[in-house]
């Protein structure tokens, strides 16, 4: 019996055949997302530092993933991190900068340690990442790049000091990675989620008072759940997104918007 052809717009989004890599994907976000590409057809690599947690995300996916256990806070190993990527899976034809750090510190409390490891992996971390990837993304003339923003690229929230400038950091370096590469078929894109209950706003969410009050700044009058983001990464991970990049796509509900 002939399989069902799809549809024009079932090829437009299609997924499947696909390698990603996403960073941070032992829980969160990036473990959300992590999830989804591999229940959607692709081959993922979930790389983050916590390897029992990494490796429980792993066994949850039934379909075809690894995991890499590695503090991409260091600079000095993400070469080889990236090697290792390679020589697993191939070269990825998606890479998901998911991974990050808010230390949540005042001004007069930041230390010049907590700084260079918030820049390091919520901005250098992605940007050397995707130079080791883009050479097998120009042979394939296909690639995507998501890396994750924040409100915080948009506006100052307390004890955001670091966090804030690696976030306004990373809208820039998606836009210059546009200006780079996206004419080898390469886009490069971010999401700048909104408030979701992750273990990165555990604390956020447990002032239910406050956790109230994000929702209600919101234009839709929730906070986000994280099947919210399925749909925004499915978009800029496919085809149907070849002629968007250099963009930053608020997934917020309409908070930056009030």
């Amino acid at each position: 019996m002939d399989k069902p052809k799809s549809s024009p717009s079932e090829r437009l989004f299609s997924l499947s055949g696909k390698t990603a890599c996403v960073t941070g994907a032992s829980s969160g976000l990036g473990r959300h997302v992590a999830s989804y590409l591999a229940q959607n057809g692709v081959t993922v690599v979930g790389i983050a530092r916590r390897e029992e947690q990494l490796v429980e995300w792993q066994a949850s996916v039934p379909n075809k993933t690894y995991a890499i256990s590695a503090d991409l806070s260091d600079k000095a190993i993400l070469a080889d991190i990236a090697s290792h990527v390679i020589d697993t899976a191939g070269n990825p034809d998606i890479l998901i900068n998911a991974a990050g750090i808010n230390t949540r510190q005042a001004g007069d409390d930041v230390t010049p340690g907590g700084w260079a490891t918030t820049l390091d992996l919520n901005l250098t971390a992605p940007f050397f990442l995707a130079q080791s990837f883009v050479p097998g993304m120009k042979k394939n003339k296909w690639g995507r790049i998501v890396n994750f923003a924040s409100l915080q690229t948009y506006r100052a929230f307390p004890g955001g000091i670091a966090y804030g400038a690696t976030k306004a950091g990373i809208a820039q370096v998606t836009r210059a990675m546009a200006e780079d590469w996206s004419r080898h078929g390469i886009t490069s894109n971010a999401i700048a989620p909104g408030f979701f209950n992750t273990e990165l706003t555990q604390a956020v969410f447990a002032d239910t008072e406050l956790a109230a009050r994000h929702a209600k700044q919101t234009c839709i009058g929730r906070n986000g759940e994280l099947s919210d983001l399925d749909g925004p990464i499915q978009f800029l991970c496919s085809n149907a997104s070849s002629y968007v990049t250099g963009q930053v796509l608020a997934v917020d509900g309409g908070f930056t918007a009030k």
